[in-house]
Order: C-alpha cells, then sequence, then structure tokens
C-alpha cells in the first residue's frame, strides 16, 4: 500500500464511521413527546408510525452502505479492479472502447448487486408505511428506461472525456470542463420535453381558481409562468412534492397530484411561492455556478493525478489508463468532496430560510406557508427531532421546527 492506498482506505472507513455515528444520535434523539411548537402535526399513532419509518430507514441505510464499503474493499484487494482490465484488454479493442467496456461492466455489476436493496425499500418498507404506489411493472420499466439513458448520455459524455484525455494533453480538463458545462445546460432545456415525459406523464392544469391563483401571484412577483402542469406522482407514490425545471420556453412547474390532493389553495400558493423566492433570491444562478466551478475544479485535480503512477499502484494495476484513473481518481476525491458538500449544505440551509421569508412576505399569509409544511411533513412520516449532527451533515434544509420558528419571528 501506498500514500493513495491510506488516503483512500482512511477516507471511506471515516464516511462509513461519521454516517454510522450520526445515524446513532439521531436514533437516540427520537422523543416519545412532540415539541410544543410541532403540535397537533401528528396523531400520536401517526407519530409512533414516524419513528418507526425513521427507525426503518436509518438501519436500511446501515445495511445497505455496510455492503457498498465492503464490496468496494473487497473487488480493491482482491485485485479485482485490475483483473477486469486484463480482461477487457485481451478483446483487443481501441482504448476508447475498452474504457466505456470497463466502465459499463462496473456500473451493471454494482446495479445487479445493489437491485434487491431498491426492490426491499420500494416493495418492503415503503409499502409498509403506506407509501408505495409502485407496481413491479413501473420498478422493472423505470430501471430499464434509467439505465438505457445511462448508456447513451453517460456512455457518450464519457466517449468525449475519455478523447479529450487521450488527445487533448494539457488542455485536456479545460475543453471537458467545457464540455460538461454545456451539457449540463442542454439537459436543462431538454429534460422537461424529452426525458422526464419517458417517466412521469404531465398533464396542463386546467383552468380554474388553483391556476388563477398561481398565475396572479407569479405576476405580483413579476415573474414570468411558463407550462403549469400536473405530474402523476401517485403511480409511484403517496408522498407529495412541487418543483421547478428548465429554462427559456422548456421553463415548467409540476406540481404532484398528490400535492394537490391534500393541500388548499394558499397553501400550494405558498409552497410555489417558496420555489419563486429561490429564483428571484438568485439561489438558482449561485447554484449553478458554484456547479460550473466545481465541476472545473474536479477536471483540475484529475488532469494532475491521472498522470501519477502511485494512483494506479494502489488499486494493482499493471497498467495506466484514463478510464481506471477516472474511477480511481472518483474515490480518492471522496475526502475533499465531503467537505465541499458539507459548505453546500449550510449555504443551501440558509437559502432555504431567505426563500421562506420571500414566501411569507409576499404571499402575506405566513401560516399558509407554515401549514403548507407541517402537512408535507406528516404525509411524508418526517423525523420531527432530527439530531444537530445529522442535521449538518445530511440535510439541504433546515429542520421544520427551525424553519417554523424562523417564520413566526417574521410575524413579530
Amino acid at each position: 500500500m501506498n500514500v493513495f492506498s491510506y488516503v483512500i482506505l482512511i477516507a471511506l472507513v471515516l464516511q462509513f464511521t461519521l454516517d454510522t455515528v450520526a445515524n446513532t444520535l439521531n436514533l437516540k434523539a427520537l422523543k416519545n413527546e412532540i415539541p410544543a411548537a410541532l403540535a397537533g402535526i401528528y396523531q400520536p399513532e401517526e407519530y409512533r408510525k414516524s419513528q418507526e419509518y425513521t427507525r426503518s430507514l436509518t438501519r436500511f441505510g446501515f445495511v445497505t452502505g455496510s455492503f457498498s464499503l465492503l464490496v468496494i474493499l473487497l473487488f480493491w484487494f482482491t485485485g479485482g479492479f485490475n483483473f477486469l482490465d486484463q480482461v477487457v484488454r485481451s478483446w483487443g479493442f481501441v482504448p476508447i472502447v475498452t474504457g466505456l467496456c470497463y466502465t459499463g461492466i462496473l456500473l451493471i455489476a454494482y446495479e445487479l448487486l445493489t437491485l434487491p436493496f431498491s426492490i426491499y425499500s420500494t416493495f418492503v418498507i415503503e409499502e409498509r408505511f403506506g407509501f408505495n404506489r409502485t407496481t413491479p411493472r413501473v420498478f422493472i420499466t423505470d430501471n430499464l428506461k434509467g439505465l438505457v439513458l445511462t448508456i447513451v448520455l453517460g456512455g457518450t459524455i464519457l466517449a468525449a472525456v475519455l478523447v479529450l484525455f487521450e488527445y487533448a494533453d494539457n488542455y485536456a480538463w479545460l475543453y471537458c470542463w467545457l464540455l460538461i458545462t454545456n451539457f449540463n445546460i442542454v439537459v436543462q432545456f431538454i429534460s422537461p420535453i424529452w426525458i422526464m415525459p419517458l417517466f412521469n406523464k404531465f398533464t396542463p392544469m386546467e383552468p380554474g381558481e388553483l391556476k388563477d391563483a398561481i398565475q396572479n401571484y407569479a405576476r405580483s412577483t413579476g415573474y414570468k409562468i411558463g407550462n403549469i402542469s400536473v405530474m402523476d406522482g401517485s403511480r409511484r407514490s403517496t408522498k407529495a412534492n412541487a418543483f421547478f425545471t428548465g429554462f427559456g420556453r422548456t421553463k415548467r412547474i409540476a406540481l404532484f397530484d398528490t400535492l394537490i390532493s391534500k393541500h388548499t389553495i394558499p397553501e400550494l400558493v405558498a409552497i410555489l411561492a417558496h420555489e419563486i423566492g429561490h429564483y428571484k433570491k438568485k439561489h438558482i444562478l449561485w447554484g449553478m455556478l458554484i456547479s460550473i466551478a466545481h465541476t472545473g475544479l474536479i477536471f483540475y485535480l484529475l488532469s494532475v493525478l491521472l498522470s501519477i503512477s502511485g494512483l494506479y499502484q494502489a488499486f494493482h494495476m499493471d497498467h495506466n489508463s484514463i478510464y481506471t484513473g477516472l474511477i480511481f481518481f472518483g474515490l480518492l476525491y471522496t475526502p475533499l468532496e465531503m467537505i465541499l458538500s458539507l459548505g453546500l449544505q449550510i449555504i443551501s440551509r440558509r437559502h432555504e430560510y431567505v426563500a421562506d421569508r420571500f414566501a411569507a412576505q409576499t404571499t402575506g399569509k405566513t401560516e399558509s406557508l407554515i401549514a403548507a409544511l407541517k402537512k408535507l411533513n406528516s404525509e411524508n412520516l418526517s423525523n420531527l427531532t432530527p439530531h444537530p449532527f445529522y442535521v449538518f451533515l445530511n440535510y439541504s434544509h433546515p429542520t421544520l421546527l427551525q424553519r417554523i420558528l424562523a417564520m413566526e419571528r417574521l410575524k413579530a
């Protein structure tokens, strides 16, 4: 083992340990009594059900996390990366095709290994707590569609990256950065038209009180609203959500049918006002800029490390190659990614407060947003008392209690 081996091993074990500690603290933080500020969200039986849901997800997460770590370590220390490389190289393809085959085999193998966990999560845990509406047929077609998209889009991008690093020399990282940035922007435009409809049906919202309320609110804030669609979220789950997607003419507001069926019109407007707040306060723009900068950092560091033989020696490789270097760099990047993600989540939580404040001030109905958040957490059996360390590691949003207290201060 060399320094790269130790860094990667320590990073993987440290991340698993931190997750385990956070999950353990989170379970211990479960309380028998509902916090006073959140009284009325759950009936006693539903509150106990929400806690059992948290316990089930946590235990299942520990099993899946342990399995993933074990698979990586076994494959690594038994020489699996090098063995697969020797097999694929023996097929005699050019390096780009060899790289696509190598990466594709690893991806498909991992998907097959983790498929039983996905099945258990959907048809056992989610079913037991009343969320699942996914049929076996939908589950199979979703996974097949996802695999095809990964092969077509992911394979195309991977091939381009391999070509650039093979032939563009010192500027390869810069060209890859520009490529991925433009690809992500293009996907934002085409996703609402070509990709998302592969998985869900989007129906234009019918004229009526709800549509009028949304349009009137959007006009009052100067937000140019695009298509307003209702998505058949109930086809897969009883959980509710809403989201904005796309740019320009493809911009779309989508509300789950489950959301519409469970919330009042003022609550739905408040939810959308929160999302519009992210747009008006330029959170989406800042998110894109941070993502672009992050991508540039990744490719620059990758260009530096690809030529270092120690990275390949750490995985017992007989040959150095760009495609294996991409995979090994992903593992080596783990500690930096973990640190960056913590910073990004801190920023995200602050943005949520700002969007809440925007929604409360522009609608003039703070109570509607509070009521909507309470319903969403209740319907999704959310944990009302997460441990602060767990929140620090995992939450992109403040806790429900923190958001409500912040909005209550606006009324003071």
